[in-house]
Order: C-alpha cells, then structure tokens, then sequence
C-alpha cells in the first residue's frame, strides 16, 4: 500500500515507518521535525518537513494514498496543562485539518495514535475500552476528542479507522541491520529515559513522585509496553481496517511495574547506581495503569512478544549507550 505517516520521524512513528517499509509498503513521511528526528526517517523514504496543517499539500486527491498512519501530536502530559492552547492546536485543530484532507482525497484508511490518558484515574484495572473517559488533563482531553471526530467522520463517511491507545511505550527498536531507533526526547519527560541518564552520570539524582500510593511499595504502577511490540500493532491494524467502521484497541503488557521496580531493574541493566529522591505526589497521578489488551489479542491476534521489563530496559539502555 502507499501509506502517509504523520509524525514518522518521531520514536514511535518512526519505528512504525521501519517495519512498514521492511514489509515491502510504499511509505512517505510528514514531520515538522519539531520533536522528531530526520535520521529516523530511512533512506529512500520521502520526508516532507512541514506542519500536520498543512497536510493537503501532500495528501492530495492525485497521490494515490491508501491509508495513513497519524502520530503528529504534542504528547507531555504536563505542559499540556500549562500550555493547552498548544496542544489543543496541534492534537485537535491538526487532525482535523488531517481528516478534511483524508475525505477529499477519498483515502480509505486511517490508524490514530492514541493514548490511555483518556480513561484519567480508572475505576477498575486492568482498564478495558469500555472504562470510563475522564482524562485529567487537556492532553487526554484532545486524544478523546480526536477519537470522537473520527468516529463521526467514519459513520458520516464510510472511513474505515483504528484508534490505538497506547499504554507506557519504553525500549528500543533494535533491527538486525540498520540503526537502532529509541527515545530522544528534549526535554525528555519519561521514567526509563531519566532513570539511564541518571545511570550514566547525566543527571545527578532521579525524582519520583509520590510513595505513599495504595500499591505494594507505595510507588505508582504502570504498565509498559516495548516499542518495538506497540509497532508491529499498526501493521495488523492497518490491515483489519473495514469500511465506515471505526474500532478502538488498548496496547499493554496487561502487567504493571511499579516506580521502584523500574528504578531496581535500571541498576541491574546498568550496573550503576540510580540515586533516587522522593517528592510530592503529582496531582492527577492515577495510582495504578494497567491495560487490558484482550480485544487486541481476540481481534487483530497481537500479543506481545518482549513483555519483560528487564528485556525493556535492557533495549532502551541498549540505544543509549549507541548515542552516547
């Protein structure tokens, strides 16, 4: 298929951009490079460095598109809530512009990033696509938001569609040849990441927030998802995608690691100390995020194949020490 991918040279977009094309799919990207990197992009793959806004100039009714895969989005949680406007602005305002050009270019497929923010402090776990929506910041709020619009856009429509909300994305993509691909975000926002730089005297201490939560060691629980695993997903989304229908899916191990464990687990990978500092609770901090990902496995037959957190780790420690 020729396939458009917003957001391809971002982490996860831009694994997503190497397995598509190992799978032999034509494959244009469309960054704005604001957070992604052109070296994600692999040869041979037109980049097209501009914002999602402006995504008619290339998803035109002549380009022959078969599907598109959406990544462009601002996804740190907390500047959200001090910066909604922006988020509101690329997240929602972005893909609708997306959508509009996906309706006149008559492209029939669509697969959305989303996220579990949606589900905010979840009433029961693991969460399953059914759980209650109420997003505890303006991130969650326009991932929810874009989720609704393309619903309506395929009932109105006839655009087939997949949302697929993604868990704690961590690890590297590690190919047999070719660069490895992993997380480069600045300033970068997540657990695992922080915790390496701690390890590798980047950072002096490691801040975690909160020990006092209702979990075995009073740490928050999360459940991570390898990148590489969250990747391969798309390829069967992409493939299950029926005319006018629009479905949702949860990507998660169905397991939960606390902070600290992460923290015990980065020393051992490391074999560096990870001093650790604790602090306040931060507010809208969910004490406990697990997925459920049985409609993924019954539907688009996607199971995890790296769901250890030591395998995580170790990757992700893998792609640092590429780049230090």
């Amino acid at each position: 298929m020729k396939l458009l991918v917003t957001g391809g040279a971002g982490y996860i977009g831009g694994v997503v951009v190497r397995l598509l094309v190992d799978a032999g799919h034509d494959v244009t990207v469309l960054d704005d490079l604001s957070t992604g990197h052109a070296d994600a992009v692999p040869a041979g793959v037109a980049l097209h460095q501009i914002s999602v806004h402006e995504v008619a100039s290339v998803l035109t009714p002549d380009a022959g598109f078969d599907g598109v895969l959406h990544f462009a989005a601002k996804i740190a949680a907390g500047e959200s809530v001090q910066f909604p406007e922006r988020h509101y602005y690329t997240n929602v305002v972005g893909s609708l512009a997306l959508l509009d050009a996906v309706r006149a270019a008559k492209v029939p497929r669509l697969v959305f990033s989303s996220t579990a923010a949606v589900y905010g402090n979840p009433q029961e776990v693991p969460i399953t696509e059914d759980a209650v929506k109420a997003p505890t910041n303006p991130y969650g709020w326009t991932k929810l938001s874009v989720d609704a619009a393309i619903g309506a856009e395929c009932t109105a429509h006839g655009l087939g569609a997949v949302s697929l909300r993604y868990f704690n994305v961590a690890g590297a993509y590690l190919p047999e040849s070719g660069a490895p691909l992993g997380e480069r975000h600045d300033p970068e926002t997540h657990l695992i990441p922080i915790a390496l730089d701690v390890a590798a005297g980047k950072r002096d201490k490691l801040q975690l927030f909160g020990d006092d939560y209702p979990t075995a060691d009073g740490t928050c629980v999360r459940d991570y998802i390898h990148v590489a695993d969250l990747a391969a997903a798309h390829l069967l989304a992409l493939d299950a995608i029926e005319p006018g229908r629009h479905r949702v899916y949860n990507l998660g191990n169905g397991n939960g690691f606390s902070n600290q464990q992460v923290v015990e687990v980065v020393r051992a990978v490391t074999g560096h100390p990870v001093p650790v500092e604790m602090a306040a609770r931060r507010p809208g901090d969910p004490a406990e995020l697990v997925a459920s990902s049985a409609r993924a496995a019954s539907e688009l037959g996607w199971v995890p194949e790296r769901p250890d957190l030591h395998t995580i780790v170790a990757d992700a420690w893998t792609f640092y020490r590429s780049r230090a």
